[in-house]
């Protein structure tokens, strides 16, 4: 492991640990929320990074770099806001024999939709084929998993993240049609409702998160709030449509 003046960042080898988040590039920084580069995309590296608040984003031609951001954007299930008009939506694929939310049943095409997406500010997509094939590792492990929205046959939306203990920590979405991935981040909040997950990572924030009731919080505050869960049992990940009831009866809807 070696320091690296001119960006103050630390470099990885294969098997050294990550430094403390606190030496990551603060907020006012060219790149805030910027820690390390390099040392693999392996599952233990990965559990290892998220476990600590740290996550890899980089574009091809880049080395693995690796960010641990403050504020950091989190979504509470319980702050969930549901607008009138995705309530509405939710309601009729509820009601639509074709239209079903599944787990882990496509999880490879879900990342590969999400590579795909056109993103604001973005001339390219940060989940390279190295991310695709990690991702997919740390699935065959148990601990990355994907949510679905399914009509007809057909994947038209989702999202994917990781999982460990009862932490939640969101990667991506993708929609191919109007409010697919919002029903999947709805599903994934009547999921973490039921199972008494009490915080999804979003990592950064955005606009679209924050109209869903997604905010930020200190990084620190983020670290005390997942690690007593790390060691839980981890859910089943499997949906079933009764979940539905834990957004739809509790959750007041937005005037939007």
């Amino acid at each position: 492991m070696r320091n690296s003046p001119a960006n103050s960042i630390v470099f990885l080898d294969e098997h050294t640990p990550f430094p403390e988040v606190e030496m990551a590039m603060g907020e006012n920084s060219p790149a805030p929320g910027l820690l390390a580069a390099g040392g693999g995309l392996g599952v233990e590296r990965l559990l290892s990074a998220y476990s600590k608040g740290i996550f890899p984003w980089y574009s091809a031609g880049q080395p693995i770099l690796w960010w641990s951001t403050d504020p950091r954007m989190v979504l509470n299930p319980l702050q969930f806001k549901l607008s009138t008009s995705l309530k509405k939506s939710l309601k009729r694929f509820r009601q639509s024999s074709g239209c079903e939310i599944k787990m882990d049943s496509a999880f490879l095409s879900v990342i590969a939709h999400c590579s795909q997406v056109k993103r604001e500010g973005q001339s390219g997509t940060w989940i390279t084929e190295e991310m695709v094939q990690a991702y997919h590792r740390l699935h065959l492990a148990g601990y990355a998993h994907s949510v679905e929205t399914w009509q007809n046959g057909e994947l038209i939306g989702g999202l994917y993240l990781v999982n460990i203990g009862r932490a939640v920590f969101g990667e991506s979405m993708f929609a191919l049609q109007t409010d697919a991935s919002k029903i999947a981040l709805s599903a994934l909040v009547a999921f973490a409702k039921f199972h008494h997950i009490e915080l999804i990572d979003c990592q950064q924030k955005t606009a679209h998160l924050s109209s869903m009731g997604g905010h930020t919080i200190k990084r620190s505050d983020f670290l005390n709030a997942i690690t007593p869960h790390l060691k839980d049992s981890s859910p089943k990940w499997v949906f079933k449509p009764i979940y539905w009831q834990e957004i739809l009866n509790s959750t007041a809807p937005t005037t939007a």
